[in-house]
C-alpha cells in the first residue's frame, strides 16, 4: 500500500520572502521600543537627539560639543543631586530592564518548566504576566492563573519557581479571584524588613508590566 507524503520544500523565493518580512518586523519591534524608551527616558534622549541633529546639520565638531556638555550636565546632576539622579534615571532603567530579562524575557518556558502551563491538542496555555515590580531585593509578581488551576497549584511549587528565576525564594499569595502574588526575594539584606505579602497593592504602577 502505498503511503503519501506531503512536500514542505519551499521555493527560494519563498524563503527570502519570509525572511524579509521577520526582518521587517524585528526592525519594527526595534523601532517601537527605542521610541519607547526615548519617551520614558527624555533625560538621555534629548541630548542624543540633539547631538544627531548638530552633527548632520552642522558638523561632527558640533555633535561633539553637545556630547560634551551633555555628559558634564549628567555629571554634575549625579554630583549634586544623586537622590533625584536615582530616582529619574538609573532606578528606573534597572527596573524596567529587569522587569523585562527576567520575566517577560523567557515566560512561557519558564512556566512551563515549573509545570504551570496547561496542554491541550497541539496548543499549550501559559498563565499571564499582569505586573511585574522591581525592588531592592524583592520582586512582586501578579500572574492570571488558568482556570482549572487553584493557589495550591503555585504555592506547592515556589522551590521549583525560585530555582527557575535564580531567586533565593518564592512565596505565593493570592490577591484576587484567579491572582496570584509571587514574591521572589533576590538578596538577603530586606528579607526581614519587608513583610510578604504587600499590603498595599496601589504601590503597583500601571506600567509595571
Amino acid at each position: 500500500m502505498a503511503t503519501k507524503t506531503t512536500d514542505t520544500h519551499k521555493e527560494p523565493a519563498e524563503v527570502i520572502t519570509e525572511a524579509l518580512l521577520m526582518l521587517v518586523w524585528q526592525i519594527l519591534k526595534l523601532a517601537v521600543v527605542t521610541a519607547w524608551w526615548a519617551v520614558l527616558f527624555p533625560m538621555v534622549s534629548i541630548p542624543v537627539g540633539l547631538a544627531v541633529g548638530a552633527g548632520l546639520f552642522l558638523g561632527w565638531p558640533w555633535a561633539l560639543v553637545v556630547v560634551g556638555v551633555s555628559i558634564a550636565g549628567m555629571v554634575l546632576w549625579r554630583a549634586k543631586h544623586p537622590e533625584t539622579f536615582e530616582r529619574w534615571l538609573t532606578r528606573r532603567a534597572r527596573a524596567r530592564f529587569l522587569r523585562w530579562f527576567r520575566y517577560r524575557l523567557r515566560w512561557d518556558k519558564r512556566l512551563d518548566a515549573c509545570k504551570l502551563t496547561v496542554t491541550g491538542g497541539a496548543s499549550t496555555l501559559v498563565p499571564r504576566l499582569l505586573l511585574a515590580e522591581i525592588g531592592d531585593g524583592l520582586d512582586w509578581v501578579r500572574v492570571k492563573m488558568l482556570d482549572g488551576q487553584c493557589p495550591a497549584d503555585y504555592e506547592n511549587r515556589v522551590e521549583p519557581l525560585a530555582h527557575t528565576f535564580e531567586a533565593l525564594e518564592c512565596r505565593a499569595h493570592v490577591v484576587g479571584p484567579g491572582v496570584i502574588e509571587l514574591v521572589f526575594r533576590y538578596a538577603d539584606a530586606l528579607a526581614e524588613t519587608v513583610p510578604m505579602p504587600r499590603p498595599d497593592a496601589g504601590r503597583f504602577r500601571k506600567d509595571a508590566a
